[in-house]
């Protein structure tokens, strides 16, 4: 049988759209199973608490399970390698980091390109690193801190929650910009560099905020200053390193990313549902 020509042209353009038809149709039902946040550091810290509260709302919001799952090691490149070997499809997450950046040159053989391999679905903060110390140590400011340090080189050992992390380069441009010489003693996260710290075994850390605040609060910590350019009104009365150091500023990003080629209606979905938790008081 003959189909006439228009006939034929109207059925081909209709199965061409079908694959979109069913991407359309997967996204306006995703998800339909568990969700994985992967956490490329150890629970506990910013990273987690910022997974775990977004895992939450989604959670509530979608109708599915939003499980974080902690994949520390190398930097965050060993979660990072893992969600962009994930299928694009978005049941894989990755809560992203400031060593996101700070990795792509840091490490000259990484196995992926982050730009290129990951897709950005939204941006959750940006916070200050906040220098704390050890209630015990000697210095209760910026200035008795650097005059220690020079009177006392390599004595002081300042944790990290890994090389690379934004505590570790904030640490690092401190030291550069005052000339101290400080020991960094890198950890697989923030949970196990604070505990350290807390137990008395090493004096300095700065760390983001949402990992140390209620220590610095209950005075299991001592917060010197904070990295931004501008105080924090998590901490008001915490004065900002270019207080005393001129022209310093840090500060720590957090995002979620996906897999390259996760379908854009699923990304835009995430993304408004991430958009809606921030906007809301609670």
């Amino acid at each position: 049988m003959k189909l006439p020509r228009r006939q034929f042209l109207h059925l081909a353009g209709g199965a061409a759209a079908l694959p979109a038809v069913s991407r359309v149709a997967r996204a306006q039902a995703y998800p339909t199973g568990p969700v994985r946040i992967i956490v490329p550091f150890a629970a506990a810290g910013s990273t987690d608490i910022l997974a775990r509260l977004m895992g939450q709302w989604l959670s509530e919001r979608l109708g599915q399970q939003f499980i974080v799952e902690n994949r520390p090691g190398a930097g965050t490149n060993i979660g990072t390698e893992f969600v962009v070997r994930a299928p694009a499809d978005g049941y894989t997450l990755l809560l992203v980091g400031t060593p996101s950046a700070i990795n792509a040159t840091l490490y000259p053989n990484l196995n992926f390109n982050f730009l290129r391999d990951i897709t950005p679905v939204a941006g959750l903060i940006r916070v200050p690193n906040v220098m704390v110390v050890h209630p015990s140590f000697p210095a209760r400011t910026v200035p008795e801190l650097i005059a220690y340090a020079k009177s006392n080189p390599g004595k002081i050992n300042h944790v990290s929650s890994g090389v690379g992390s934004s505590t570790h380069m904030t640490a690092e441009l401190f030291k550069a910009m005052t000339g101290v010489h400080m020991v960094h003693v890198p950890y697989r996260g923030a949970a196990p560099a604070l505990t350290d710290l807390l137990a008395g075994q090493v004096q300095l850390s700065f760390e983001t905020i949402p990992s140390l605040i209620e220590y610095v609060r209950a005075g299991k910590l001592r917060a010197l200053a904070v990295s931004t350019a501008t105080r924090s009104e998590a901490l008001p009365d915490v004065p900002t390193l270019s207080e005393f150091v001129l022209g310093y500023e840090s500060s720590a990003y957090f995002g979620v990313g996906v897999p390259a080629k996760t379908p854009g209606a699923i990304v835009d979905k995430l993304n408004k549902e991430i958009n809606a938790a921030l906007a809301t008081p609670r």
